[in-house]
């Protein structure tokens, strides 16, 4: 089995690096502060984000990202989607011809709007294999070893099954696709719909109105699909609808959490302060509403979500305004 270089130690690279470990692969944890790596080192464990949790045997810490790219078969980059750029410029001298790169980020590129595989071919050029890990997984699900269940997306068949094989085994299962662009948009856009989760739960609107936002959102997200080229059965699968509600119903969803947040008051500094961990839905609400602008696709929960964060709309407003649209057919 390959050696899989994980750059990034926070609670999602440190969980898929342990399961690495799990199934049989080799597993080498690159953090960015080497007294992240040393306070690992003398714990045997994320004393900071996985505190429970003991690292497996057979799992090797790397403070040097030039010496953990080189000495590794494959690289599976966990940061998050606003750092993946600079990850993917920096590893890009060290890559050995041919060699793939395989990503667990959830988002866009900021400013631009591309998803992460259109960003990575803008530097390494669109020939090398690429893969995303996508789908309903909670990073201390996975640490603890609880059933879980993936998407691994990419370029090519050959490269998505030796990423999807380095994971597979034991509790945790990885499914296939060619459908990058489909597990790309789910993983992006089911983060901006866990906040409005969230938001309708902080302002106590029950049960029925959690439901119908994650149905209405399955439906803003594949009409952005169908326009970007995404297959529905994707957005219906792992990648789409099953990690959409995972993030919108569990409160281990930073997403969720920033929601509920927000509906019980508090501005969306206060909340991200609390959390106190990127919340990838801050940054990619902004790019999911700029997609839907640009394609004239109807997106209204994704548009409230974007006026509550950026333009300082009120929740309150914003739950009247999806209210009150017309009455219409529910599939158009």
């Amino acid at each position: 089995m390959p050696e899989v270089a994980v750059l990034g130690a926070g609670s999602w690279g440190t969980a898929l690096a342990m399961q690495l470990l799990r199934s049989g692969s080799g597993a080498l944890l690159w953090a960015r502060s080497p007294e992240h790596v040393a306070a690992m080192q003398a714990s045997g464990r994320n004393q900071r984000f996985l505190p429970d949790i003991p690292f497996p045997p057979g799992l090797k810490l790397e403070p040097s990202l030039q010496q953990a790219v080189q000495s590794a078969d494959e690289v599976l980059i966990v940061v998050p989607s606003h750092a993946f750029v600079g990850i993917i410029e920096q590893i890009e001298p060290w890559l050995k011809p041919g060699q793939g790169v395989a990503w667990a980020c959830k988002g866009l590129e900021p400013g631009s709007g591309h998803f992460l595989h259109q960003a990575a071919q803008e530097v390494l050029g669109p020939d090398r294999p690429m893969a995303v890990v996508t789908g309903p997984s909670f990073a201390v699900e996975v640490a603890a070893n609880l059933p879980t269940a993936v998407t691994v997306a990419g370029t090519e068949p050959g490269y998505c099954n030796a990423i999807a094989g380095s994971l597979h085994g034991g509790n945790f299962r990885a499914y296939t696709s060619d459908d990058i662009i489909g597990a790309e948009l789910g993983g992006a856009v089911k983060n901006v719909l866990a906040v409005a989760t969230g938001i309708s739960d902080g302002m106590g609107l029950g049960n029925n109105a959690r439901a119908a936002l994650i149905t209405r959102g399955l439906v803003e997200m594949m009409r952005l699909g169908r326009v970007l080229g995404a297959r529905e059965q994707t957005l219906t699968g792992l990648a789409g609808m099953g990690d959409l509600v995972l993030t919108s119903t569990g409160d281990l969803s930073r997403n969720r959490r920033l929601g509920l947040a927000l509906g019980a008051g508090q501005s969306v500094a206060e909340a991200v302060e609390e959390i106190g961990q990127v919340v990838e839905g801050v940054s990619t609400a902004e790019e999911v509403w700029r997609l839907a602008e640009r394609h004239s696709v109807e997106m209204p929960i994704s548009e409230q979500i974007n006026g509550i964060i950026h333009k300082n709309w009120d929740p309150y407003r914003s739950v009247r305004e999806l209210l009150s649209r017309d009455q219409k057919p529910e599939i158009t």
